[in-house]
Protein backbone atom coordinates (compact mmCIF):
# COMPACT_ATOMS: atom_id res chain seq x y z
CA UNK A 1 0.00 0.00 0.00
CA UNK A 2 1.30 3.46 -0.91
CA UNK A 3 0.08 4.69 2.59
CA UNK A 4 2.64 2.25 4.17
CA UNK A 5 5.54 4.07 2.62
CA UNK A 6 7.71 6.88 3.74
CA UNK A 7 7.43 10.02 2.26
CA UNK A 8 10.70 9.66 0.47
CA UNK A 9 9.64 6.23 -0.58
CA UNK A 10 6.14 7.51 -1.59
CA UNK A 11 8.05 10.23 -3.99
CA UNK A 12 10.55 8.33 -5.58
CA UNK A 13 7.65 5.71 -6.44
CA UNK A 14 5.56 9.17 -7.80
CA UNK A 15 8.79 10.17 -9.69
CA UNK A 16 9.52 6.91 -11.57
CA UNK A 17 8.23 5.69 -15.10
CA UNK A 18 5.47 3.96 -13.66
CA UNK A 19 2.44 5.31 -14.78
CA UNK A 20 0.99 4.86 -10.78
CA UNK A 21 0.83 6.10 -8.52
CA UNK A 22 0.00 9.44 -10.53
CA UNK A 23 -2.23 12.93 -10.73
CA UNK A 24 -5.04 11.40 -8.99
CA UNK A 25 -3.06 9.76 -5.99
CA UNK A 26 -1.06 13.19 -5.84
CA UNK A 27 -4.40 15.14 -6.01
CA UNK A 28 -5.39 12.52 -2.57
CA UNK A 29 -1.93 12.75 -0.87
CA UNK A 30 -2.48 16.93 -0.96
CA UNK A 31 -5.94 16.56 0.39
CA UNK A 32 -4.78 13.86 3.24
CA UNK A 33 -2.10 16.70 4.23
CA UNK A 34 -5.19 19.73 4.13
CA UNK A 35 -6.82 17.88 6.66
CA UNK A 36 -3.43 17.05 8.97
CA UNK A 37 -3.19 20.61 8.84
CA UNK A 38 -6.67 21.01 9.81
CA UNK A 39 -6.53 18.84 12.81
CA UNK A 40 -3.29 20.05 14.04
CA UNK A 41 -5.02 23.89 13.86
CA UNK A 42 -7.28 22.30 15.60
CA UNK A 43 -5.24 20.78 18.33
CA UNK A 44 -3.84 24.32 18.64
CA UNK A 45 -6.63 25.44 20.02
CA UNK A 46 -8.27 22.53 22.24
CA UNK A 47 -7.25 22.95 25.71
CA UNK A 48 -6.01 26.93 25.66
CA UNK A 49 -8.31 28.70 28.19
CA UNK A 50 -8.16 31.79 26.51
CA UNK A 51 -9.75 29.53 23.68
CA UNK A 52 -12.71 28.80 26.05
CA UNK A 53 -15.06 29.96 23.88
CA UNK A 54 -14.51 27.51 20.89
CA UNK A 55 -13.90 24.45 22.52
CA UNK A 56 -16.32 22.52 21.84
CA UNK A 57 -16.79 23.41 18.36
CA UNK A 58 -13.13 23.23 18.03
CA UNK A 59 -13.51 19.37 19.22
CA UNK A 60 -15.90 18.61 16.81
CA UNK A 61 -13.94 19.98 13.84
CA UNK A 62 -10.94 17.88 15.02
CA UNK A 63 -13.13 15.18 15.03
CA UNK A 64 -14.46 15.39 11.51
CA UNK A 65 -11.10 16.46 10.53
CA UNK A 66 -9.23 13.03 11.49
CA UNK A 67 -12.42 11.04 9.37
CA UNK A 68 -11.32 13.21 6.75
CA UNK A 69 -7.74 12.46 7.35
CA UNK A 70 -8.59 8.49 7.13
CA UNK A 71 -10.63 8.85 3.56
CA UNK A 72 -8.61 11.22 2.23
CA UNK A 73 -5.20 9.40 2.84
CA UNK A 74 -7.46 5.68 1.59
CA UNK A 75 -7.82 7.71 -1.78
CA UNK A 76 -4.16 7.41 -2.12
CA UNK A 77 -4.18 3.76 -2.83
CA UNK A 78 -8.05 3.36 -4.13
CA UNK A 79 -7.40 5.58 -7.25
CA UNK A 80 -4.13 3.76 -8.14
CA UNK A 81 -5.86 0.56 -7.28
CA UNK A 82 -8.54 2.38 -9.91
CA UNK A 83 -6.17 3.18 -12.66
CA UNK A 84 -4.74 -0.77 -12.08
CA UNK A 85 -8.12 -2.11 -12.67
CA UNK A 86 -8.24 0.00 -16.32
CA UNK A 87 -4.89 -1.38 -17.41
CA UNK A 88 -5.98 -4.90 -15.97
CA UNK A 89 -9.13 -4.46 -18.32
CA UNK A 90 -7.07 -3.27 -21.54
CA UNK A 91 -4.90 -5.71 -21.15
CA UNK A 92 -7.60 -9.00 -21.25
CA UNK A 93 -7.72 -11.21 -24.67
CA UNK A 94 -9.82 -9.87 -27.92
CA UNK A 95 -8.92 -12.98 -30.54
CA UNK A 96 -12.67 -13.57 -30.59
CA UNK A 97 -15.79 -11.08 -31.19
CA UNK A 98 -16.95 -12.31 -28.07
CA UNK A 99 -13.65 -11.75 -26.23
CA UNK A 100 -13.84 -8.19 -27.47
CA UNK A 101 -17.02 -7.55 -25.75
CA UNK A 102 -15.68 -9.03 -22.58
CA UNK A 103 -13.01 -6.85 -22.95
CA UNK A 104 -14.89 -4.04 -23.92
CA UNK A 105 -17.59 -4.60 -21.02
CA UNK A 106 -14.81 -4.70 -18.31
CA UNK A 107 -12.83 -1.19 -19.81
CA UNK A 108 -16.36 0.46 -19.40
CA UNK A 109 -16.82 -0.69 -15.88
CA UNK A 110 -13.03 -0.35 -14.97
CA UNK A 111 -13.13 3.58 -16.03
CA UNK A 112 -16.70 3.80 -14.64
CA UNK A 113 -14.52 3.32 -11.47
CA UNK A 114 -11.68 5.17 -11.98
CA UNK A 115 -14.23 7.98 -12.50
CA UNK A 116 -16.30 7.72 -9.19
CA UNK A 117 -12.50 7.47 -6.91
CA UNK A 118 -11.45 11.11 -7.90
CA UNK A 119 -15.53 12.79 -7.47
CA UNK A 120 -15.59 11.05 -4.31
CA UNK A 121 -12.25 12.78 -3.68
CA UNK A 122 -13.79 15.95 -4.57
CA UNK A 123 -16.94 15.63 -2.47
CA UNK A 124 -14.26 15.24 0.41
CA UNK A 125 -12.66 18.41 -0.42
CA UNK A 126 -15.75 20.12 -0.11
CA UNK A 127 -16.38 18.93 2.82
CA UNK A 128 -12.80 19.96 4.13
CA UNK A 129 -13.08 23.29 2.86
CA UNK A 130 -16.50 23.78 5.15
CA UNK A 131 -14.33 23.00 7.40
CA UNK A 132 -11.40 25.19 6.70
CA UNK A 133 -13.50 28.13 6.70
CA UNK A 134 -14.93 27.23 10.87
CA UNK A 135 -11.07 26.87 11.65
CA UNK A 136 -9.82 30.37 9.86
CA UNK A 137 -12.65 31.82 11.39
CA UNK A 138 -12.44 30.50 14.95
CA UNK A 139 -9.25 29.05 15.30
CA UNK A 140 -5.80 30.63 16.65
CA UNK A 141 -4.81 33.73 14.46
CA UNK A 142 -1.20 32.35 14.51
CA UNK A 143 -2.10 29.34 12.59
CA UNK A 144 -3.85 31.48 9.68
CA UNK A 145 -0.96 30.38 7.37
CA UNK A 146 -1.78 26.71 8.44
CA UNK A 147 -5.40 27.33 7.67
CA UNK A 148 -4.14 28.78 4.40
CA UNK A 149 -1.68 26.28 3.50
CA UNK A 150 -5.03 23.37 4.25
CA UNK A 151 -7.44 25.83 1.94
CA UNK A 152 -4.63 26.33 -1.17
CA UNK A 153 -3.97 22.30 -0.88
CA UNK A 154 -7.80 21.45 -1.03
CA UNK A 155 -8.35 23.53 -3.66
CA UNK A 156 -5.40 21.86 -5.85
CA UNK A 157 -6.50 18.45 -4.59
CA UNK A 158 -10.23 19.45 -5.71
CA UNK A 159 -9.22 20.93 -9.14
CA UNK A 160 -6.75 17.69 -9.51
CA UNK A 161 -10.26 15.48 -8.77
CA UNK A 162 -11.39 17.37 -11.52
CA UNK A 163 -9.44 16.94 -14.25
CA UNK A 164 -9.29 13.03 -13.58
CA UNK A 165 -12.79 12.80 -13.38
CA UNK A 166 -12.93 14.40 -17.18
CA UNK A 167 -10.08 11.94 -18.55
CA UNK A 168 -11.98 8.83 -17.06
CA UNK A 169 -15.25 10.04 -18.87
CA UNK A 170 -13.72 10.65 -22.38
CA UNK A 171 -13.62 7.03 -22.84
CA UNK A 172 -17.19 5.96 -21.50
CA UNK A 173 -20.00 5.02 -23.78
CA UNK A 174 -22.68 5.54 -20.96
CA UNK A 175 -24.12 9.54 -21.41
CA UNK A 176 -26.07 9.03 -18.85
CA UNK A 177 -23.98 8.37 -16.22
CA UNK A 178 -20.92 10.76 -17.73
CA UNK A 179 -23.24 13.63 -17.48
CA UNK A 180 -24.85 12.73 -14.22
CA UNK A 181 -21.29 12.63 -12.87
CA UNK A 182 -19.54 15.40 -14.77
CA UNK A 183 -22.55 17.84 -13.24
CA UNK A 184 -21.54 16.67 -9.48
CA UNK A 185 -18.03 17.05 -10.41
CA UNK A 186 -18.79 20.73 -11.70
CA UNK A 187 -20.92 21.73 -8.79
CA UNK A 188 -18.03 20.23 -6.60
CA UNK A 189 -15.20 21.97 -8.35
CA UNK A 190 -16.80 25.29 -7.98
CA UNK A 191 -18.21 25.21 -4.81
CA UNK A 192 -14.73 24.47 -3.52
CA UNK A 193 -12.55 27.16 -5.84
CA UNK A 194 -15.14 29.72 -4.60
CA UNK A 195 -14.90 29.37 -1.16
CA UNK A 196 -11.14 28.71 -1.01
CA UNK A 197 -10.69 32.14 -3.09
CA UNK A 198 -12.78 33.74 -0.68
CA UNK A 199 -10.82 32.05 2.56
CA UNK A 200 -7.55 32.71 0.88
CA UNK A 201 -8.35 36.59 0.50
CA UNK A 202 -9.71 36.70 3.99
CA UNK A 203 -6.56 35.32 5.55
CA UNK A 204 -4.42 37.82 3.27
CA UNK A 205 -5.95 40.27 4.81
CA UNK A 206 -5.53 39.53 8.38
CA UNK A 207 -1.99 38.19 8.04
Amino acid sequence: MLTNLTVSEFLHETASKSPAPGGGSAAAFAASLAAALLSMVCRLVIGKKNNSDVQNEMESVLAKSEKLLGLCSAAIDEDTKAFNAVMAAFALPKETDELKMLRMAAVQEAMRYAAQVPLELMELCSEGIGLAGIIVEKGNQNSLSDAGVAVLMFKAACEGGALNVAVNLSALHDTAFVKRTKKEADINLKRVCASADKLSRDIASRL
